[in-house]
């Protein structure tokens, strides 16, 4: 591994970002195989996961951020392109509400992943996702 990464540090920031494009680059696969607003649900299941992982790496990518390198300065970006995607087909094909906002359901997501993190219950998170979900739903093709 070292032949391609010239540091641990290196080889930390790949797998960072290696997690984070994994999720990004599934939202355009999920809407190819399933309806727009359970696309949605399975893209925030795999940011429950994604945020574990890097919740996992807190440490090792502290390192990195010591080192130099900001690991996180794409993930905005991405996460944002990636959940606009998915929120505009559902909006579309009338399974949520149209005023949300990328950033409102990825810092919701966000709160899932903090309580998880802390109580470590997967089904729970599951749950809220759920309850999630359903706010977005609310109030579908009123808008």
């Amino acid at each position: 591994l070292y032949r391609h990464f010239p540091t641990r540090e290196a080889l930390i920031e790949a797998a960072y970002r290696n997690e984070l494009a994994k999720l990004c680059d599934s939202a355009p696969e999920l809407l190819r195989t399933k309806p727009a607003d359970e696309a949605l649900r399975a893209w925030l299941d795999g940011f429950v996961d994604y945020m574990a992982t890097k919740h996992g790496m807190g440490d090792a990518l502290k390192a990195v951020i010591a080192s130099g390198v900001n690991p996180f300065e794409q993930s905005r970006a991405k996460l944002g392109e990636a959940m606009t995607v998915l929120l505009t087909a559902a909006v579309e094909a009338g399974a949520i509400r149209a005023d949300m906002d990328p950033w409102d359901v990825i810092l919701s997501g966000s709160g899932v992943c903090m309580v998880f993190s802390q109580v470590g219950d997967r089904e729970q998170a599951g749950r809220m996702l759920d309850l999630l979900m359903d706010g977005l739903r609310y109030g579908a093709g009123n808008h």
